[in-house]
């Protein structure tokens, strides 16, 4: 993939931006931050409003730990491409990552409007409740996100002990076995069983 993208690198600024920016996505991938951006860099001087370029180039400087940047090349991806879901999706994780809860639960909201049965989506929304210390609406969400991946152990343990949490045991054993069915080596669970059974 890289050498055929490379072939492209000569052409004219369009098709060089659309070939950089997919060097700089297989680079990333690859985890050679160095070589990523350089790419992202070569796209975004090619085309300044291709929003897969300005995403890709904000996901080099996230790696980097440069938050604050991030969000911009996120925002300024946005600006040429309302729809750009992987600008506002890691520019939600940017936020959030930056402590800006509400406007990281804003970008989520946005995106579940877009993507209503994203997995992903549905988990941040939950996750930003969970830390906003709002476990009714986080289970809200979880029972939502079950709905899309009704077998995934880790969201099943997550609503165990949210409703262990709110005093509520049955519906905690409920999840917490279900957890156990799909997945019957989370000590963590194994252990909240057996408590729940010598009780």
């Amino acid at each position: 993939a890289l050498e055929t993208l490379k072939m492209f690198e000569k052409k004219d600024s369009r098709v060089k931006s659309a070939a950089a920016t997919n060097l700089s996505f297989l680079y990333y991938l690859e985890n050679e931050l160095a070589q990523a951006t350089n790419y992202a860099d070569l796209a975004v001087n090619s085309d300044r409003y291709n929003p897969a370029a300005l995403t890709n180039k904000g996901n080099t400087v996230f790696a980097n730990g440069d938050y604050e940047k991030a969000a911009e090349f996120y925002k300024e991806a946005l600006r040429n491409d309302s729809s750009c879901t992987e600008a506002l999706y890691n520019l939600g994780l940017t936020y959030k990552r930056l402590n800006r809860i509400d406007e990281a639960l804003d970008c989520f909201l946005k995106l579940h409007a877009i993507l209503q049965n994203s997995a992903q989506v549905l988990h941040q929304i939950a996750n930003i409740y969970e830390i906003m210390e709002d476990p009714g609406q986080a289970i809200e969400w979880l029972m939502q996100l079950i709905s899309v991946v009704p077998t995934d152990p880790h969201v099943l343990s997550k609503l165990g002990k949210l409703h262990d949490n709110e005093g509520d045991k049955s519906q905690a054993f409920h999840y917490y076995y279900e957890s156990y069915r799909y997945y019957p080596s989370n000590i963590e669970v194994i252990e909240w069983l057996g408590a729940y059974y010598i009780d």
